[in-house]
């Protein structure tokens, strides 16, 4: 919107370096999106990191994922970086454009007249209540948004919490290869987000999240998630543990998309969607969506017509689905596969998930391609995970079949199915797979 001409008002709650343990990679999708954005020099200067694929590992196994990389030019890969050098980096951007205007300001609330969105009363820097008018009101306050209640649908889940660490002094197992550990009760990554820090992201059930201030959390990680580490971690592993203030918790959020449209607003970012951060897919599709909306945006000349722009903008919601419900189900699906479970189902589909990536060729490669953002295929998604289930009722059927290995291999299947329907269910059945039959697709900017 900046770099096509439009006057853009930001009113941010803090501009300064947001210090998260989120929001520090981007698949080669996303990267993608941002040379589509022409801001692929915010990822220089920062210290990011490539990276290439990550490596699975359980029961002394391991299964590399290398991302598709081979058809494109030799800078297209993931980065991994410090999200607040990332952001500062955009906001650096969007300030040297002459029609904007970064504001310092805490939101309080929209205001509606009739049903449309005219503004937002905000509070600035010094604490006075002031009104901002535009004809279109971006709204993406992040996924504890206090402004979402009337723009959508809003039932948000928290499966699990990531316990965050920053470790100095050490290298992964891969160079330019993350790291995904299948362990009890809970799966551990590791990737780089500068050349001298690695991030350590430990998944918690929500059911147990012990505490960090009284050092339970620090005896939880030394004695239950240490022993699982790789080696050649283990010392700086347990150093992070023990430095001052280097354990942070977040909580990890699910919510569907089930948009509200409202005329003069559009929800954008996790206050709109949010999936399980266990693949690092959410920048990715945050910045695919910013495109589609660009290029929705592109050829209106007025967006005074509220009611005529909100139902154009409806497309909004079907063209995203490509790239958002494949990462979204993706993500939500490797979760619940990834995470230990009295089920012995579980464990079988881990099994499976291993074997299916070691058999390499089409079978990883499709994995891959659709976990880096490459080539987002709903229909793809879905097949690779049946795929790998029938692959894993085979190695139980195999070498003699017998009742009870068909009825294991029969619960697989059932527990695949179970887990991956009720997901595609809250992407749309029919926007995810048929596009084409959803009226919103064919939208026609207004006169």
């Amino acid at each position: 919107m900046l770099q096509d001409g439009r006057r853009v008002r930001v009113i941010e709650r803090d501009v300064n370096a947001p210090d998260r343990i989120a929001g520090e990679g981007l698949m080669p999708g996303g990267y993608l999106k941002l040379i589509e954005l022409g801001l692929e020099d915010c990822v220089d200067k920062i210290d990011a990191q490539r990276i290439l694929g990550y490596v699975l590992y359980k029961d002394g196994k391991n299964a590399k994922i290398s991302f598709p990389l081979e058809k494109f030019q030799s800078h297209v890969a993931g980065r991994n970086f410090h999200n607040g050098r990332f952001v500062q980096r955009l906001r650096e951007k969007a300030a040297s454009l002459h029609n904007v205007n970064i504001e310092q300001g805490t939101v309080t609330s929209l205001l509606e007249e009739n049903g449309t969105v005219k503004g937002v009363h905000y509070k600035n820097k010094s604490g006075q209540l002031l009104t901002a008018y535009a004809p279109l009101t971006i709204v993406c306050d992040g996924g504890f948004s206090n402004l979402r209640r009337s723009l959508c649908y809003s039932k948000v889940d928290v499966p699990s919490y990531f316990v965050g660490l920053i470790m100095k002094n050490c290298e992964l197992p891969h160079a330019n290869f993350g790291s995904i550990i299948l362990a009890d009760p809970s799966p551990i990554l590791f990737y780089p987000i500068s050349s001298t820090e690695i991030r350590c992201l430990v998944d918690v059930p929500s059911r147990n999240v012990p505490s960090v201030s009284d050092g339970e959390m620090a005896h939880y990680l030394k004695t239950l998630v240490a022993p699982k580490v790789p080696p050649e971690l283990y010392t700086a592993f347990i150093s992070a543990i023990e430095k001052r203030n280097n354990i942070r918790t977040m909580p990890n959020r699910i919510m569907a998309a089930a948009p509200h449209p409202t005329p003069g607003a559009l929800l954008m970012g996790d206050a709109f969607n949010m999936r399980h951060p266990i693949t690092g897919g959410g920048m990715t599709v945050a910045l695919s969506d910013v495109v589609v909306v660009r290029d929705l945006l592109r050829p209106l000349h007025n967006l005074y017509d509220a009611s005529a722009v909100c139902k154009y903008l409806e497309s909004f919601y079907t063209l995203r689905k490509p790239m958002a419900s494949t990462i979204n189900t993706l993500a939500n699906v490797l979760h619940k596969v990834f995470s230990a479970s009295s089920d012995p189902a579980i464990e079988d589909m881990q099994q499976a998930c291993l074997g299916y990536l070691r058999l390499g060729g089409v079978f990883s490669d499709g994995l891959s391609a659709l976990i880096s953002g490459l080539y987002p295929r709903p229909l793809s998604l879905a097949f690779h995970f049946f795929a790998m289930a029938i692959y894993g009722v085979g190695r139980l059927l195999l070498p003699f079949p017998s009742p009870k290995r068909m009825w294991t291999g029969a619960k697989l299947i059932w527990v695949v199915s179970s887990i991956l329907f009720p997901l595609i269910k809250s992407e749309g059945v029919r926007q995810m797979f048929f596009p084409l039959t959803v009226p919103a697709y064919y939208r026609t900017p207004p006169n």
